[in-house]
């Protein structure tokens, strides 16, 4: 198996270069990530500035670019040979809930769905345990096959920043939700001008037996189908009873 392995955090982040030693004891693996930290960065391409792919003394490459554009440019063209899957993370923090719509994590993965190969994105509920993360996804890379990777979809994993041994095992889910992040911090430049910085994400608001929230906080890998299809179903048939009556 050849396995594309990105993420958001940069080429640097323990997360990647933790994963990249474990999955290469079962595949090949191409290390294609950003050249700094992209989090937050979800599908975003570079439209308005080349691309510059860095070789490393590792063999491994950095982009200046998203997560998006690692994946977009390596299986359009950039590397040579057949990739088989795509591998993003492993993600300094959870991406639980609706931090998917934001993550850089998710988007790696779902670029490579959207050029049609199974893929896969795991996060760590904090910074500690990465080869909790990297064992539990070697774990499961073995036993996925196509019915699992359906057309459009990739699979969010999520695993409790403790030892693998005090896992309590794996749970399927669904997504929970936060509370709105509302908070901006503001403060001041060294030239006294103001400046603006994004506070951190809202706490779960949602987050019952069942969801990725309840799973990871009571010690279970969480693991989630992702579509890129974000249409509302359950509410085209009311909207088009609302139109027909106007």
């Amino acid at each position: 198996m050849h396995i594309l392995l990105s993420n958001d955090d940069g080429i640097h982040a323990e997360g990647i270069r933790v994963l990249a030693h474990e999955l290469r004891k079962i595949a090949d693996v191409t290390v294609v990530a950003p050249d700094r930290n992209r989090s937050a960065a979800s599908s975003s391409l570079t439209l308005i500035e080349p691309l510059r792919p860095h070789k490393l003394d590792s063999g491994d490459y950095c982009v200046n670019g998203t997560p998006a554009d690692c994946v977009h440019l390596a299986l359009n063209g950039f590397l040579s040979g057949r990739v088989d899957l795509v591998v993003s993370g492993i993600n300094a923090g959870a991406n639980l809930g609706d931090d998917t719509l934001y993550s850089g994590t998710l988007a790696a993965a779902l670029e490579g769905r959207h050029l049609g190969l199974p893929a896969v994105a795991v996060s760590l509920d904090g910074r500690q345990h990465y080869e909790t993360a990297a064992r539990v996804v070697c774990d499961l890379i073995p036993k996925l096959h196509e019915n699992l990777l359906k057309s459009r979809e990739i699979i969010n994993i999520n695993v409790p920043d403790i030892p693998y041994a005090q896992l309590k095992g794996i749970k399927v889910c669904h997504l929970g939700y936060r509370e709105s992040a509302a908070e901006i911090i503001k403060q001041k430049d060294p030239r006294n001008e103001a400046i603006y910085w994004v506070g951190p994400s809202g706490l779960p608001e949602y987050a019952s037996e069942g969801t990725d929230f309840h799973a990871v906080a009571n010690g279970y890998v969480s693991i989630t189908p992702i579509q890129a299809d974000m249409t509302a179903h359950h509410s085209l048939q009311a909207l088009q009873h609302w139109l027909d009556k106007m």
